[in-house]
């Protein structure tokens, strides 16, 4: 089966140093993969090459099959930010407001939201369990109940791959494993393609189906579970520096990978 998503020899720098170095990265439908790397490893820089907002300075990126730049049907991707560091919370909107906002792209001349997608938003809600809070201001809730919010939007328009950047930060620990757990059912439940950059790395071996090791190119691309038989000393040769798997824990408030 054709890959949804490939990058084939990508590089890209900004001014003379290299942030992606010759890239070759496949996701296939209904794969579920981590993306993990060291800080400046270049992973969230290549996020915004799949989503051309960056163009590559060599190789080529397809999309669903189609070369990027010919690619039209962005309601096929969704996309979830790290809120916590770039969302004001004082915004004045509803929660149904903000996922309803996720269908602007689908209005038409008129230019105004219908009944449809106000049952398009709720469906969204009802999916991450957050209907009951669809009238909530959007600053009324939790770290972990916004980012809830955030996936609905992201999924309000039925897409089938959904990228996530590391959308746990300023999430509690302790809403972390329900956060995961939801993307879980949204993978093997839904079938929806996932993509998520994270440093948490004993927690997204758990959930995850596969997992992408990054330091500027690719050192590792395989099952989650293979990735787990790798020791400490091995994880120290991809990363380029020191590093232990956590997992996190009721009990504790650890950030797993620090």
């Amino acid at each position: 089966m054709k890959p949804i998503v490939e990058i084939d020899h990508v590089s890209f720098k900004y001014e003379k140093e290299w942030v992606v170095k010759d890239v070759n990265l496949s996701i296939h439908s209904g794969q579920f993969l981590g993306l993990v790397g060291p800080n400046g490893s270049g992973k969230s820089t290549l996020i915004k090459l799949m989503l051309g907002l960056v163009k590559p300075d060599q190789g080529s990126i397809q999309l669903f099959g189609q070369p990027l730049k010919k690619f039209q049907n962005w309601q096929e991707i969704g996309f979830v930010s790290q809120k916590a560091n770039s969302f004001n919370s004082g915004f004045p909107a509803t929660v149904l407001e903000v996922v309803r906002s996720g269908l602007v792209s689908r209005l038409g001349t008129l230019k105004f939201f219908n009944r449809q997608h106000e049952k398009k938003a709720m469906e969204a809600l009802k999916t991450v369990e957050m209907e009951e809070f669809a009238q909530a201001n959007i600053g009324e809730l939790s770290g972990g109940q916004q980012q809830r919010v955030f996936i609905a939007r992201a999924l309000v328009s039925d897409p089938s791959l959904v990228i996530l950047d590391e959308p746990t930060v300023g999430v509690d620990s302790k809403h972390v494993t329900d956060f995961y757990d939801l993307l879980g059912k949204l993978n093997k439940e839904q079938g929806i393609t996932l993509l998520m950059v994270t440093h948490d790395i004993g927690t997204i071996t758990e959930h995850a189906t596969h997992v992408v090791c990054m330091n500027k190119t690719v050192h590792f691309h395989g099952a989650s579970e293979e990735y787990k038989e790798f020791s400490d000393e091995d994880l120290n040769r991809l990363y380029g520096h020191s590093v232990q798997q956590l997992t996190h824990n009721h009990s504790h408030d650890e950030v797993n990978g620090r």
